[in-house]
């Protein structure tokens, strides 16, 4: 995809798969040992039922989570046994792809949108304190986004503009790079310049400074 550069003033990251390593494996097979063997079409990158999107929107706090899985899965497991399973899929902020970022504050105005919950949030600020030793996100970008606590997830539309109008953004001087195909479909519905970053097949450092350099 070819992006004008001199236009771009702006970049919207996504967080898991692009700046947090991320294997859904590692959840499905934990909720497998749990005695859920069809977590994936519970939720998935793809896909998810309502009770994820819920917990992702802040519908729902982490005990009605948890209690909600169990009734669904129909398992009797612990809290503490599904916050475990649930976590498994975070793995580790690459340092390489944190100092990108701070390569490109001085040239764009970054913003961070994702989509996550309140286990995760918890999970992934104690990966990058304890094995980076950043304090918080917020260090990288001009505004951090959460789904669970805007209220909005994407793709949904009001999750994009809600991140345009907090800050003033034109979204013909945005950029938005996701792993997910359809989180990149439903910035371009906006006007927002979108990229799908393939990690199954695209080094993320070289895919990123190929867009930016």
């Amino acid at each position: 995809m070819q992006i004008a550069k001199e236009r771009i003033t702006n970049i919207i990251f996504d967080l898991g798969g692009v700046l947090l390593n991320i294997d859904y494996g590692r959840t499905r097979t934990a909720f497998e040992h749990l005695g859920v063997p069809n977590f994936s079409d519970l939720f998935s990158q793809a896909q998810q039922t309502e009770l994820f999107s819920l917990f992702e929107t802040g519908k729902i706090t982490e005990i009605e989570f948890f209690h909600g899985v169990r009734t669904t899965a129909g398992i009797g497991c612990t809290d503490d046994e599904i916050r475990t399973a649930w976590n498994a899929m975070l793995l580790n902020f690459p340092p390489q792809r944190l100092e990108f970022l701070q390569n490109i504050k001085t040239r764009y105005r970054t913003y961070l949108l994702s989509n996550t919950n309140a286990t995760h949030e918890t999970a992934f600020l104690q990966i990058i304190q304890e094995e980076n030793g950043i304090q918080s996100l917020n260090d990288y970008f001009n505004s951090v986004y959460f789904s669970h606590k805007i209220g909005y997830r994407k793709p949904d539309r009001d999750s994009f503009s809600y991140v345009l109008n907090e800050n003033n953004l034109d979204a013909n001087q945005t950029l938005f790079i996701d792993d997910s195909i359809q989180h990149v479909m439903g910035a371009k519905q906006l006007g927002i310049h979108s990229v799908h970053l393939d990690t199954s097949k695209e080094n993320v450092i070289e895919k990123l400074c190929f867009l930016l350099a």
